[in-house]
């Protein structure tokens, strides 16, 4: 039967990919890496030479894959996500069909870790649940941006019996972050952070984290929200993409019953 890997690579440092995901790339046959233009081709890149480095014995195939366009004109951000993640279960399913053999193992290498903001492992539900291939599949772990930002900024995500809230830009508002000790956030493309009314909550932001462009500020809102913004447009106008995450973390936001 045909098999599956979606395997965690980590967020851009090659260092960062575990053994066992290095035990399951050794085992392709085929890898599906997904090409998403040219402003983002160092994503490409990187996959492939993830391959290089740590595959032992260079037999395997790559099949570039271009991602399907999201269609603006949806009103419906859910509906708008959900149509483009059934094209891409089209694409896959007949990518599985007539370039895997039986007998053959496949792998999709995903940005830090499947389970946290990727889609492919909705997209491999639906392709099983449409019922027209059968396969199996097994996820392989990868580490986070989150945790390399907290590494590299050397500071735990949390404090005491804290809690801590993983959102994205889209969904971020004051009261979340004046109510909720620590919070998350990725998939930010507009400086959501700027709209948090107490300034005295601290950040701790990174863009491309563990990779060579890794950039990383941190301090109050008052005392870097201007410094992010422009690292930030810096960054994209330099590389035709920027990649970040950043913790807000409000030491007034504390439990009653502590």
């Amino acid at each position: 039967m045909r098999k599956l890997y979606i395997i965690g690579i980590g967020p851009g440092n090659p260092e960062q990919v575990t053994i066992q995901a290095i035990k399951a790339i050794n085992q392709v046959d085929v890898f599906f890496i997904t090409n998403k233009g040219e402003t983002k081709s160092d994503l490409t890149q990187f996959r492939k030479e993830i391959c290089e480095r740590y595959i032992d014995e260079p037999s395997y195939r790559t099949i570039e894959i271009i991602d399907p366009w999201r269609d603006p004109t949806i009103d419906s951000y859910t509906s708008q996500v959900e149509a483009w993640h059934q094209q891409r279960a089209l694409i896959y399913e007949d990518l599985i069909k007539n370039e895997l053999q039986e007998d053959e193992c496949g792998a999709f290498l995903i940005w830090g870790d499947p389970s946290l903001y990727d889609s492919t492992l909705r997209v491999i539900d639906q392709i099983i649940g449409r019922g027209q291939i059968h396969f199996d599949y097994e996820v392989i772990p990868g580490i986070t941006s989150i945790q390399a930002l907290a590494a590299r900024h050397k500071i735990t995500l949390n404090g005491i019996g804290e809690s801590i809230c993983i959102t994205t830009g889209r969904q971020l508002s004051t009261d979340l972050v004046s109510s909720t000790e620590n919070v998350v956030v990725m998939l930010d493309g507009t400086c959501s952070f700027k709209n948090v009314l107490d300034k005295e909550v601290e950040i701790y932001w990174g863009a491309y984290v563990g990779s060579d462009k890794e950039i990383l500020l941190s301090g109050t809102l008052a005392e870097t929200l201007e410094s992010i913004e422009a690292a930030r447009s810096a960054a994209r106008e330099k590389n035709g993409w920027v990649m970040d995450t950043y913790l807000l973390r409000n030491p007034s936001a504390r439990r009653l019953d502590k």
